[in-house]
């Protein structure tokens, strides 16, 4: 009985670690049109993305419990961000993270999901400071 319970302990524990990876925001960026708000930046899993206006250009603020509400998208490590996307307004780049990993910049700013948002919305925009990128 008790190997029984261990067993579906693991699986729901891998069921909710993959759910929680498919909600971080994967790379590359791409636009996406948003009811209400044209087209916005989103992720390549199609979530939205954000920039937090308390954070200035070029600097990270949202560590910790922060960046768990607001997963960053991080760029694979060895991949080349160019400084212009087709089709995309706005220059591109990267500003490295405490944990030393690169997160994707959008005209100097860093940019982040919302863990609590699905595919195609947009829930926070001025919100706490922060605001979907509009193209």
């Amino acid at each position: 009985m008790r190997t029984a319970l261990g067993v579906v302990a693991a699986a729901v524990a891998l069921a909710v670690t993959a759910a929680a990876l498919a909600a971080l925001p994967r790379y590359p960026a791409t636009t996406m049109k948003a009811r209400g708000f044209g087209a916005v930046l989103a992720s390549a899993n199609r979530q939205a993305l954000y920039y937090w206006s308390r954070e200035k250009v070029g600097s990270i603020r949202c560590t910790g419990a922060c960046a768990q509400a607001w997963p960053p998208l991080v760029v694979p490590k060895g991949v080349m961000v160019k400084t212009r996307i087709a089709g995309i307004a706005g220059r591109f780049g990267v500003v490295r993270r405490p944990d030393g990993r690169r997160q994707l910049t959008h005209n100097g700013r860093a940019v982040y999901s919302y863990a609590h948002e699905g595919p195609g919305v947009v829930l926070c925009d001025d919100v706490d400071g922060w605001f979907v990128v509009r193209l």
